[in-house]
């Protein structure tokens, strides 16, 4: 790097933008521990430690495969027509603490996208909860961040990725990369691996609710940073950005919980966290592109259909623990084409949707990401699954399953630390695990 070019490059830092980034990547990294709660309330109690443990290891994983390959691939420079970024970065090489994207560090750029990778992989458990080899889990987040992933992030946001600068399509922060990959992943996941015993037939209610509350708070909060990040500085677009994200959030909470009230005659805690996150999904996407009076839209809409294509899987057969294609598919697709309705030239900048005289275009546009994004994500999740399936075995012996992968593969119980099954004092690395058979299978 030239003396003349560092200048340039340090003369166009900005240290509000720096200072705002670097708490948004924190604030995005804090919601996957938020997801492990929200997820963690949502299981039985014998199977709470292996969900936490889902996120919790996503983090590490990804972590490693982004700054070693990741974020060469999705944020190099263009080297397929728009389908993958190329290598010049791997092992993040060429950046230093002196690289400038835009206003802010690049490393910090880096850092943040990484977050919003994290946070996808661990979405995906969530369709699979209770049923999952955790062995199986650790070779499937790496390979899927590298193949499904990185590409739609290089597509979507990347310099020369086709959806932005040859399809024009829009997403701001994330509908495709994050909530319809993931969506279609979990559906596809949760096809290779099959339904949980009992599905259909058992009750497998949420143990413990207020866990379930504060995973949704903590997504929440960290949704300002996620969203309101996403304009990479500190300024006028970060400010709408925030709102919205608020707005959306609080109309899809009603609209779940109007919709429960009419159709069950009673509204409920569960309903009323899934309802945040459905309007949060929903904006994700456009909330950089959609007015204040779109975002409240935008939300009470992915409010109320998603409360009911959370019951879709019992019609169609499809076991999706914690509605990870009812809220984030689901959210994710309403988010995403509903910029081609209510998009707005004052937020974009120039497109605008079917409402403010826009026309089709744009909504077309937004359909053509919506198919391709989802096809593909199903498309090489599924075979992915079925590959390592093959390989290693994806499921949970029926066995471990019954018990509870808490005790029998973490050898912990979530509410009896220290306490393995009765076997007596604390838990070492050479406490024997008892029997599957002898242990008193958990509610």
């Amino acid at each position: 790097m030239t003396t003349v070019t560092l200048a340039a490059e340090q003369a166009a830092l900005d240290t509000g933008d720096t200072a705002w980034l670097l708490a948004a990547t924190a604030l995005v990294l804090l919601m996957t521990p938020g997801l492990a709660l929200f997820y963690g309330g949502m299981v039985r109690t014998k199977s709470v430690l292996n969900m936490l443990m889902m996120s919790f290891v996503s983090i590490a994983l990804v972590t490693v495969v982004w700054l070693a390959a990741g974020y060469s691939l999705a944020f190099g420079e263009d080297a397929a027509g728009g389908l993958i970024g190329g290598l010049e970065h791997l092992g993040m090489s060429g950046i230093g603490p002196d690289s400038v994207h835009g206003t802010v560090p690049t490393v910090l750029f880096a850092t943040f996208q990484l977050t919003f990778a994290v946070i996808t992989a661990a979405l995906v458990s969530g369709a699979v909860a209770d049923r999952a080899k955790f062995g199986a889990w650790l070779v499937f987040v790496p390979v899927w961040t590298l193949l499904v992933y990185v590409p739609v992030a290089h597509w979507t946001w990347g310099p020369g990725g086709w959806i932005l600068d040859k399809l024009g399509a829009l997403d701001f922060a994330g509908g495709l990369p994050v909530e319809i990959t993931s969506g279609a992943s979990g559906l596809a996941l949760c096809l290779v691996l099959g339904p949980r015993l009992g599905f259909k037939k058992d009750a497998m209610r949420p143990h413990n609710l207020p866990m379930v509350v504060l995973g949704a708070g903590l997504l929440w909060f960290g949704w300002f940073g996620f969203n309101a990040g996403s304009a990479l500085g500190a300024n006028g677009l970060a400010a709408a950005v925030f709102l919205n994200t608020l707005a959306a959030g609080c109309t899809g909470l009603l609209g779940w919980l109007f919709v429960e009230q009419k159709r069950d005659g009673h509204a409920t805690t569960l309903g009323a966290a899934s309802g945040a996150v459905a309007g949060l999904v929903a904006i994700t996407p456009s909330c950089g592109s959609v007015s204040l009076l779109g975002a409240l839209v935008v939300g009470l809409a992915a409010g109320v259909v998603c409360s009911y294509a959370v019951g879709w899987k019992f019609r169609l057969n499809y076991d999706d623990s914690l509605d990870v294609v009812g809220v984030h598919l689901v959210g994710g697709v309403i988010g995403t084409l509903l910029i081609g309705v209510f998009a707005v030239d004052s937020m974009t900048g120039g497109p605008q949707g079917l409402l403010h005289g826009g026309g089709l275009g744009q909504l077309g546009r937004q359909l053509v990401a919506v198919a391709v994004v989802g096809a593909y994500a199903f498309l090489v999740t599924y075979g992915v699954g079925k590959a390592i399936d093959r390989v290693m075995g994806f499921r949970a012996s029926e066995e471990q399953e019954h018990t509870g992968l808490d005790l029998t593969v973490h050898a912990e119980t979530a509410y009896d630390h220290g306490v393995l099954g009765g076997h007596g004092g604390p838990i070492t690395s050479s406490t024997p695990v008892p029997p599957a058979q002898k242990v008193k299978p958990q509610a």
